[in-house]
């Protein structure tokens, strides 16, 4: 997305090892001046690690970490100009808010009447004015949050840090913390680094995500293009819920034959290949309903339906005993007649299928 001289942050092959162990391996990246980048993984993938590496808490094995095309790799955590907010908030519970941020301008030298103003414009932004005197046991677990970030910015970071920083809180508080994140991203115009292994938390507010397993970099892309074109069946099956389906090539690669049935691709691909079908892309039809166009129906029959309340979420098996999930919405003609054992035909569009290498039999 950006060469490194332009970027705001680039990892040059950076690698973290603590004995036989690769915590980062390799990792490669550059993220834009003003982006929302979130690191997306589960516990141990190498996230926060990456993260610790910028941050200055750590040292790379191999590889150099730079800030703005230079090498901070000799510049120590304090003279970074960077913002860190952690899950637990780290508050000072005998400060109050107003004395919690202003801690790093205070550790800084900043002057008493200049530290006053950026305090309360500080707490101004995350709309805690009110709260000046409050201490952290008289305050909310979000209203904590907001201290912690108002600290984080007060001192004007070139770079904001976020490590699971919502994962404290209740779903409610989740959401409404997510458009206040990106409400103050957008108005400071900042670099963030957001570190998470919430995908829902990472799709609604990143404009890149780069999703990390066992240490390596695995796909970087936009959201839109990461969810409907993952690269591999890790990142498939980690964001979101999918059906990855073996298929047998036909045509020279211009389509594929699935239980019998044959389909066409968009554009021609390499065999062997899986494709990667999702649930909201799955349609369910009656045995006897016409053929869609000429969108030929897979024959299934339904293992088993849960009620989401928006709607259903189907288990299908196909002929083949193959799975395919299906998502069925309130008003769908067919769902009153739905019920486990039932056969039916279901169908998805050709632009709809991501394409992966078949994966190898273990």
């Amino acid at each position: 997305m950006s060469n490194q001289s332009s970027a705001a942050v680039s990892f040059q092959r950076v690698t973290r090892r603590y004995g036989h162990v690769n915590a980062v391996s390799d990792v490669s990246l550059d993220i834009s001046p003003g982006e929302f980048f979130a690191l997306l993984g589960s516990s141990g993938s190498g996230k926060t690690t990456l993260l610790m590496l910028l941050a200055g808490f750590d040292k790379p094995t191999e590889g150099r970490v730079l800030m703005s095309g230079k090498s901070v790799s000799d510049v120590p955590p304090h003279r970074r100009q960077i913002g860190v907010v952690f899950q637990n908030y780290a508050l000072f519970p005998h400060l109050t808010a107003a004395e919690n941020v202003a801690y790093p301008l205070k550790m800084r030298g900043v002057g008493r009447a200049e530290r006053e103003t950026r305090v309360k414009a500080a707490l101004g932004l995350v709309n805690l004015t009110d709260r000046w005197s409050s201490y952290p046991s008289q305050m909310s677990g979000g209203q904590q949050q907001r201290v912690a970030l108002a600290r984080a910015l007060v001192f004007g970071p070139d770079l904001l840090l976020m490590d699971e920083p919502l994962g404290a809180l209740d779903r409610r508080l989740r959401d409404q913390m997510q458009q206040e994140l990106k409400r103050i991203q957008g108005e400071l115009g900042i670099t963030v680094i957001y570190v998470t292994h919430d995908q829902s938390e990472a799709m609604a507010m990143a404009d890149r995500i780069g999703i990390m397993a066992e240490g390596r970099l695995l796909q970087v892309a936009d959201p839109t293009t990461i969810y409907a074109a993952p690269t591999n069946h890790f990142v498939a099956r980690f964001l979101g819920e999918c059906s990855i389906l073996r298929v047998s090539s036909i045509d020279g690669g211009r389509g594929y034959e699935i239980c019998g049935v044959r389909q066409s691709l968009p554009s021609p691909a390499t065999a062997p290949f899986d494709i990667v079908v999702r649930p909201e892309n799955v349609s369910i039809h009656s045995v006897n309903e016409a053929v869609s166009g000429d969108v030929r129906g897979v024959p299934a029959s339904i293992r088993n339906i849960t009620y989401l309340g928006a709607g259903w979420h189907v288990t299908l098996e196909l002929p083949d005993g193959q799975t395919l999930l299906a998502n069925i919405v309130r008003g769908d003609h067919l769902t009153a007649k739905l019920a486990p054992g039932e056969s039916v035909v279901v169908r998805w569009v050709p632009k709809v299928v991501a394409i992966l290498p078949a994966e190898k039999s273990s």
